[in-house]
């Protein structure tokens, strides 16, 4: 298909419910917050999950996780010199970054689409890459609409680890979870940088299936099937290159009220999408 030649704005509407949708290792694990108390889910994990679904759906990706590999690769620089075009550059002592660049665009659809750094050494005699691809897709972190209640949880195993008669101390741990949150993120595509990179109405179509079922195939003991749903997702597509409204503009249109002083559920929220004339608007149910 062609490129993309259509500004996109886009925003999703998901809830969590007795999960962790998304730790910070730098506070024992804790769902993030910001100082208002507010939970938020990290672009980068919400990159993770949009890769995740794309793997789910046959398509190549760069940047796989360990546990969700498809191929033999144990490091990106492997994977980026299966293909031999671009293990050449590597090897090759000529500066070759925009050939390497759309090589490596055209290979994987998350280069694509988020962009990627390539910072790789060649052999011995010398050689290597050091290439930026700025990719045209950009995710806000997910942020909720309201405060969030964390409840923390002491757990413990049945058995030791390590042989003794006492049970050691890596038999005590804590879980943490949100009781309920109904969460926002927006993202957008950007034009210009989809002509650079070679993302098309096809890859756009892809990301946009990716975001009405991100949460399938993504259970885990901290995110059990069910506690994470995406319930809408708004695809704002423009007349433009450039877009008749500012990012922002198409955002804000989102408005969320809360209807009870202490939501449990979606029902207990109101929401509606201003009207924007000239904006096409695609109203999504999540799956």
């Amino acid at each position: 298909m062609s490129t993309l030649d259509k500004k996109i704005d886009f925003s999703v509407v998901l809830s969590v419910s007795k999960s962790n949708p998304n730790g910070d290792p730098l506070n024992g694990n804790r769902p993030r917050q910001n100082y208002d108390g507010h939970g938020e889910i990290s672009d980068v994990a919400i990159k993770r999950k949009i890769r995740n679904r794309l793997q789910d759906m046959g398509e190549k990706v760069f940047v796989q996780s360990n546990d969700r590999k498809t191929d033999e690769f144990g490091s990106l620089k492997e994977r980026a010199e299966s293909n031999e075009v671009l293990a050449n550059i590597i090897k090759s002592k000529q500066s070759q970054n925009h050939v390497f660049a759309a090589m490596a665009c055209k290979e994987w659809i998350d280069v694509r689409a988020f962009g990627q750094v390539f910072a790789y050494k060649g052999a011995a005699s010398g050689g290597g890459v050091s290439v930026g691809v700025r990719g045209p897709v950009s995710i806000h972190p997910a942020t909720s609409v309201d405060p969030v209640d964390i409840t923390s949880v002491q757990i413990t195993k049945s058995v030791n680890s390590e042989p003794g008669k006492e049970r050691g101390s890596d038999t005590m741990g804590m879980k943490h979870r949100v009781e309920f949150g109904l969460y926002v993120l927006h993202g957008s595509i950007n034009v210009q940088l989809s002509e650079k990179t070679g993302f098309t109405w096809e890859d756009a179509d892809k990301l946009k299936q990716a975001l009405v079922t991100l949460f399938e195939n993504d259970a885990s003991s901290a995110r059990p099937e069910g506690s994470m749903e995406v319930h809408k997702v708004y695809w704002h597509q423009h007349e433009s290159k450039l877009g008749q409204y500012s990012s922002a503009k198409v955002h804000r249109a989102l408005v969320i009220q809360s209807l009870s002083d202490e939501p449990k559920s979606i029902e207990d929220y109101e929401i509606t999408v201003n009207h924007l004339d000239g904006l096409n608007t695609e109203e999504l149910d999540g799956q």
